[in-house]
């Protein structure tokens, strides 16, 4: 059993996923020219109990959308009083953009939810939920997964998870080192450029981790001269044009699918978690936000960050590749332990968001749950 001061976390996996309903429906492009017709296939899940009164939802998925096709997710779900919700958008995607604009939904809030970009917020705790694909558009589109990660995250201050090395003391995993500012001033029109990547950064150090990734064909059309061509492709792959940024969880799990890759936004619940899957050669990308202080080492402050733990040291602290470093060659950095799942784990911060991201025939090792 769970200790009581860890947040509660389920991870609801989908697949395959075989859309049936068909229909045809119009779709007004915000970021774009007018109104289309598209053909549509649709699939929607039965109803997912949870186990406890969830606050977030955060859905994810692994989808082919070819040239003229896209996916749009939605989430409805049950209160603890026994009503029912509306369906809330959670994403409109498609890797490339020649049918749409890739884009979160705002302005959708009511009474019981509204979406903050990539997370459904509960106003009133939902105990379950539906996942609803619709695939738009003709062509070959397929949804090969999705998952649905519904947490209640802890309101009071992170338990001390401090006590020495884990279960992986000095290992360290071979993750390439990519820093985002060496991609300063490059295409503003995706999060202001560069210095805002921190995903696409952080995504592109575990496709080459795993071996995959762009092909040069797929990157001919950037500057030979870049110093990292990939992360500039993962930036105009994962802008949502709504939240106008790169940062967007299920849309940096949806570009590392399509290079072959399984992988899923969850909560990880102590470092003790996290330690598991390095052990087990995984490495994870974090999200966590805080001031220059409170991550001693790390030089900067931010309202949200990603980086990717790659280990740890024989006394327990995080090596992590910061893509916030000025060049790839100091992108590796040593975080005290304490300090890491401090500004990690808090409610205050991403409540111990991950990405994790690896080859379909990599196993995890267990989990509690939530993955």
């Amino acid at each position: 059993m769970l200790p009581a001061d860890l947040s509660r976390v389920v991870l609801h996996r989908f697949s395959p996923v075989r859309p049936g309903e068909r229909g045809t429906a119009d779709y007004l492009d915000p970021f774009g020219d007018g109104t289309a017709a598209y053909p549509f296939r649709r699939w929607v899940s039965g109803e997912c109990e949870i186990g406890f009164p969830a606050t977030e939802l955060v859905p994810s998925w692994d989808a082919v959308t070819p040239p003229g096709t896209w996916l749009e997710v939605e989430l409805s779900g049950r209160t603890a009083d026994g009503s029912r919700t509306k369906w809330y958008v959670m994403g409109r995607w498609a890797h490339d953009e020649d049918a749409i604009h890739r884009t979160s939904l705002p302005g959708q809030g009511d009474d019981d939810a509204e979406v903050a970009v990539d997370t459904l917020v509960a106003r009133r705790p939902w105990t379950a939920f539906r996942l609803r694909l619709t695939l738009y558009g003709d062509g070959d589109a397929e949804v090969r997964a999705a998952e649905v990660m519904a947490s209640a995250v802890r309101a009071g201050p992170v338990r001390d998870g401090t006590a020495g090395p884990g279960e992986a003391p000095g290992t360290e995993l071979p993750v390439p080192r990519r820093s985002q500012n060496v991609h300063a001033g490059h295409h503003p029109q995706w999060d202001g450029g560069g210095e805002s990547w921190c995903g696409p950064a952080a995504v592109t150090m575990l496709l080459e981790y795993w071996g995959r990734g762009p092909g040069p064909e797929e990157l001919s059309w950037v500057d030979p001269a870049d110093p990292c061509p990939a992360v500039d492709h993962a930036a105009r792959h994962m802008y949502d044009h709504s939240y106008q940024g790169t940062g967007n969880w299920p849309f940096g799990i949806a570009y590392a699918c399509r290079y072959g890759l399984t992988g899923f936004v969850t909560r990880l619940r102590s470092l003790a978690e996290l330690e598991r899957l390095i052990g087990a050669g995984v490495p994870v990308i974090t999200s966590q936000s805080f001031r220059e202080h409170e991550l001693p080492g790390s030089g900067y402050s931010t309202s949200g960050h990603l980086m990717v733990v790659v280990g740890f040291t024989e006394d327990g602290d995080v090596v992590a590749n910061d893509p916030a470093a000025p060049r790839d060659e100091t992108v590796r950095r040593v975080y005290p332990r304490a300090a890491f799942e401090n500004v990690w784990l808090r409610g205050s911060s991403s409540g111990g968001i991950v990405y994790i991201v690896h080859p379909p025939d990599v196993p995890l090792p267990p989990s509690d749950g939530n993955w």
